[in-house]
């Protein structure tokens, strides 16, 4: 009997599907039919930062809506009902996702400042998520910020969240730091139990009808699975952080690419949206199939086998591989 459970997080899960961050955490029915076809956990959608603040500033105006008025009146506060506290949806989800679901659920925060992070990770944890996933996305556009500064940016929103909850804590990440291998490493020193690679950072269109600025959700193509391939590899054996891949995973053979490579588990998306929570099952059986033809016992067993200090020729996943693809071509 083939094991395919893994650990991640220090969460024992029974196999390493995992449906990533998006809009099939956004209703009830969706997250149980994937656990019905075999997802071991999920992570919702995130909370975004913007949304917070704009919760916020629409709270601050009903508040002080009539206060330059006559002193006589008894109450400004708007009715509870007619706006909502900052997160409130977010957090009855999480709440309503627990109680209907068996596999551990992990919320996601998307943000770029420290400033709400650690209150709504305490409320994550007291809403009952088995773990956050720090979705940090900043873009440095003034030509004065350093590249140290943006880093220590992460590194602060890390250590101020790990301080705050007692609940596994993984940081997403994006590609684009010029040392990666060493951010990992002061993420992992920081206190990151995981690491999740890579973000999709979302680009704007311009549309040339309107004349403005649009955005352009793109679904994720096998191709894009290449990157965190490779630095899964690399870091397998540097951190102590479990390691997630995600981008581009459509396939059985994709899932075990990135186990070879180090991946802890692999989160899902793109593919689900597409073909629905029954594309699960497919993934599963392959996953299965292909462990027993080559007589591999367990998923830990697979764990890692080609990383970086695995593989005979570790430069492959260097230079050298950038050499060989060049002359392959024809």
């Amino acid at each position: 009997m083939i094991d395919l459970s893994t650990t991640y997080l220090g969460i024992t899960l029974r196999n390493p599907l995992v449906p990533a961050a998006s809009p099939l955490s956004r209703d009830l029915d969706t997250p149980r039919r994937l656990e019905e076809n075999g997802a071991a956990a999920i992570v919702m959608q995130s909370l975004f930062e913007e949304e917070i603040v704009h919760d916020q500033h629409e709270l601050h105006w009903h508040t002080e809506l009539g206060t330059e008025s006559f002193a006589e009146s008894l109450s400004y506060l708007p009715e509870h009902d007619s706006y909502e506290m900052f997160g409130e949806d977010y957090l009855e989800r999480l709440y309503q996702l627990k109680k209907a679901l068996e596999i551990p659920v992990i919320a996601s925060l998307n943000g770029a400042t420290t400033g709400g992070w650690t209150r709504f990770a305490e409320m994550f944890q007291e809403a009952g998520a088995d773990a956050i996933e720090l979705n940090i996305y900043f873009l440095a556009t003034e030509a004065k910020q350093t590249s140290q500064e943006v880093e220590q940016r992460y590194v602060d929103i890390l250590t101020a969240v790990r301080e705050s909850v007692t609940i596994p804590v993984a940081v997403k990440l994006g590609p684009f730091f010029s040392a990666f291998a060493n951010m990992a490493r002061r993420l992992d020193d920081a206190g990151a139990d995981g690491l999740v690679l890579f973000n999709r950072f979302y680009q704007p269109d311009i549309d040339l009808e309107e004349m403005s600025l649009e955005p352009n959700v793109l679904l994720s193509t096998p191709q894009a699975m290449r990157l965190p391939l490779r630095w899964i590899a690399i870091l397998r054996d540097q951190v102590k952080a479990s390691l997630a891949a995600t981008s581009g995973i459509h396939t059985g053979r994709d899932v075990i690419k990135m186990l070879l490579a180090g991946a802890d588990i692999a989160q899902i998306a793109s593919v689900l949206l597409m073909n629905g929570p029954k594309h699960l099952k497919t993934l599963l059986a392959y996953l299965r199939s292909w462990m027993e033809e080559r007589e591999y016992a367990s998923v830990e067993q697979l764990k890692g086998s080609m990383s970086y200090s695995n593989v005979p020729n570790p430069g492959e996943f260097e230079r050298a591989n950038y050499m060989r693809a060049l002359k392959s071509y024809r």
